[in-house]
């Protein structure tokens, strides 16, 4: 799952039943999203980056049948993260929408994660303005690093955004260095989301039927860039250079952890 195999791929490489998967997905995803909603407090980062990636779940919007058109859960899905540009580690997302509402519960949940003031740097998405001030007040150094595209061609319509032609750093709040006014790193985290989870894959037919089991790929593989995965850049997990763990995990501590978790809550439910 954290190498960008689809369900019906893994079956066919180890036997093992798709609906055994399924369930797997279900159990793992809970357990990754609430051992990391419990770990990844009081965080000493210096520079956040925050961004959005695109998704779909049960059809493409323009393909959502009628009685399901702005049901949330089916056609456009968006997935906010935001990453430590010092440690790469995943701070925190967000699966819904892309309106302001979502802008607002994610920057509350990035501010409730983080232990001292922060350089912020977004994208020029307006609902980011109030839902930074909403969270941090003018305890930020926030800036917005607004793009500039040129007209797309035919091939980039369908398939990427135009050129960027130049960019534009702008001061929002506080004193942000305009040295580290950037999104690159959580753009390129982007880049290993559409890599690594076989939902994102662009021209896909192992998209997510439910938003659900979406949401549960994305903290399975979180779990793993953040605790498992050597960065090439820092020569440790995310999570051992921001201090979050002292060890190299392996899968089979990943393991280990989900093991626990269902033991936690069969002990809740007797």
């Amino acid at each position: 799952m954290v190498e960008g195999i689809s369900l019906r791929s893994i079956t066919r490489l180890t036997g093992a039943g798709k609906n055994t998967l399924a369930r797997l997905l279900v159990t793992a995803g809970r357990a990754c999203a609430e051992y990391q909603d419990k770990t990844l407090r009081g965080l000493n980062c210096k520079r956040v980056q925050v961004d959005e990636i695109w998704s779909f779940v049960y059809a493409k919007q323009k393909n959502v049948p009628k009685d399901k058109r702005g049901v949330p859960g089916y056609g456009d899905v968006w997935t906010w993260t935001a990453i430590d540009a010092d440690s790469k580690l995943a701070v925190s997302w967000l699966v819904g929408s892309r309106d302001g509402e979502a802008a607002k519960l994610f920057m509350n949940d990035v501010a409730g994660r983080l232990a001292n003031r922060v350089q912020l740097t977004s994208d020029g998405h307006s609902p980011y303005l109030w839902a930074v001030e909403d969270a941090f007040g003018t305890e930020i150094d926030f800036a917005q690093l607004v793009k500039i595209y040129g007209q797309p061609t035919e091939s980039e319509k369908r398939y990427s955004p135009a050129q960027c032609i130049g960019a534009k750093r702008q001061r929002v709040t506080g004193n942000p260095d305009p040295k580290h006014i950037s999104t690159s790193f959580v753009e390129r985290q982007n880049l290993t989301m559409r890599m690594s989870i076989r939902r994102f894959t662009r021209l896909t037919n192992a998209f997510s039927k439910k938003i659900e089991n979406h949401a549960h790929s994305i903290a399975i593989h979180f779990m793993h860039y953040n605790f498992v995965r050597q960065h090439q850049t820092t020569r440790v997990t995310p999570a051992m250079a921001a201090g979050v763990t002292g060890k190299l995990w392996e899968l089979s501590d990943v393991v280990k952890m989900i093991e626990a978790w269902e033991a936690s809550q069969m002990k809740k439910a007797a």
